[in-house]
């Protein structure tokens, strides 16, 4: 669903997601002053701030998010509107944000908490938005998980307690271009040529964890795989979101790993276009990829590290290394300080902690980089950056220690050049 509002409705969208200084740099309160001007001595250049926030606004039941963010007062809303506040991106994707029919919860948070400055922040105007239903909670009416009885997260299409848990939404600044928005919530994961399905180790038969009636209906996407195109001065960047299932919560099957891997591969071939992505069809019969040349940035929580955790070996690897996507390596010192501090699976990863992007567990899986902002080759990118202060910094009170004031995830930014300034 995509709803573009003025100034003078009363249900004015804002957005939220992904923000903070260049790499290794920390966002600080004077990063208020941000914003968005043309410039003539640059040849109206513009630059254009691209993120991606895990809010973790997620709720246990339907009707908690509405409830939660209906008065002005939510502890959590309001920590996570304030990092979006401080980081002030143009086009921000928020994983996790519960998808409410009629755009209630995304008008809730813009009224109460985005256009709200928090702790003295300057608010934040989004006058386009996008968001759209979720495979998450929806009954598949199959015993997905194996275990003897149909119903419950793990049988929904989507893992989720109810439909539309764990969905998300997109604010913009710029105009979002409705009749050329594509999902493909439905393309099921059978489809794709070939998909790792997961094989049940207690059978000789391969590739048979779900039946035939199973493939038939299991879809891809564990919430949906959105390209919506923005507008940026007459130019059209395709926002590529989505939000791949945890590689975790499964048996020795990897069921989960595997369709985690895929859902990211998809981004990979739709990129990339041509034959390799002629097996895609979205949800009103299109067909094929993106063209060409085409602008885009690939964002949101991919559930995959690069070197560390419990994806599939290679998972983001793939889209990382597609010749046609680049990889600022959006970086903060606080990641680099909480993986020291915090030792445990930390001391024995692999990846540089500077670039982790999400507070884990320490005994098992420890700090991750999972969330992603990737510009295509044809943008030019002028900065990026992690919002993780240092303890004891202006802004670390927003991202804190377990439990989190915000989310255990942290927002990431590109900041990319078009046409106009962006004024300090």
């Amino acid at each position: 669903m995509m709803r573009v509002l003025t100034h003078c409705c009363a249900g004015l969208l804002a957005a939220s997601l992904l923000v903070t200084a260049a790499p290794a740099a920390l966002a600080a309160p004077t990063a208020d002053s941000l914003g968005v001007a043309p410039d003539s001595r640059s040849g109206n250049r513009q630059e254009v701030r691209f993120a991606t926030y895990n809010a973790s606004l997620n709720r246990l039941a339907a009707g908690d998010l509405v409830r939660d963010l209906g008065t002005p007062s939510n502890a959590q809303a309001r920590a996570v509107a304030e990092v979006l506040q401080i980081s002030r991106p143009d086009v921000v994707l928020l994983n996790e944000f519960d998808y409410v029919p009629g755009n209630r919860a995304a008008d809730l948070f813009d009224e109460n908490y985005l256009r709200v400055g928090q702790n003295g922040r300057a608010p934040l105007d989004y006058p386009y938005v996008y968001t759209a239903p979720s495979n998450t909670g929806v009954p598949s009416g199959f015993d997905l998980n194996n275990d003897g009885s149909v119903g419950g997260p793990d049988d929904a299409l989507g893992f989720g307690a109810f439909e539309g848990q764990y969905g998300m939404v997109i604010y913009s600044r710029y105009p979002i271009e409705t009749e050329s928005v594509r999902t493909f919530r439905d393309f099921l994961w059978r489809d794709m040529p070939g998909a790792l399905l997961p094989d049940n180790p207690a059978t000789d038969a391969r590739d048979d964890w779900y039946s035939a009636d199973e493939l038939a209906v299991l879809p891809l996407s564990s919430k949906s795989h959105w390209d919506v195109p923005v507008d940026i001065g007459g130019r059209t960047v395709h926002v590529l979101a989505s939000h791949p299932t945890p590689p975790v919560f499964d048996g020795p099957e990897d069921r989960n790993g595997r369709r985690n891997s895929d859902e990211i591969r998809f981004w990979s071939d739709y990129v990339t276009g041509g034959d390799g992505a002629s097996y895609i069809r979205d949800d009103d019969g299109g067909s094929g990829g993106l063209r060409r040349g085409e602008r885009f940035v690939v964002m949101g929580d991919q559930n995959s590290d690069p070197l560390d955790g419990d994806s599939l070996p290679g998972s983001i690897g793939r889209l990382l290394e597609n010749r046609l996507v680049q990889d600022p390596l959006p970086a903060s010192q606080g990641a680099t300080e909480a993986a020291a501090l915090q030792g445990g699976a930390n001391a024995g990863h692999g990846g540089d902690p500077a670039y982790d992007t999400a507070d884990f567990e320490d005994r098992s899986g420890g700090n991750l980089r999972v969330d992603y902002v990737l510009p295509s080759r044809t943008l030019k990118v002028a900065g990026s950056g992690v919002f993780w202060p240092r303890a004891g910094t202006p802004g670390s009170e927003l991202t804190g220690i377990f439990p989190f004031p915000t989310s255990d995830h942290r927002l990431v930014h590109v900041d990319v050049i078009l046409n106009g300034t962006r004024q300090r």
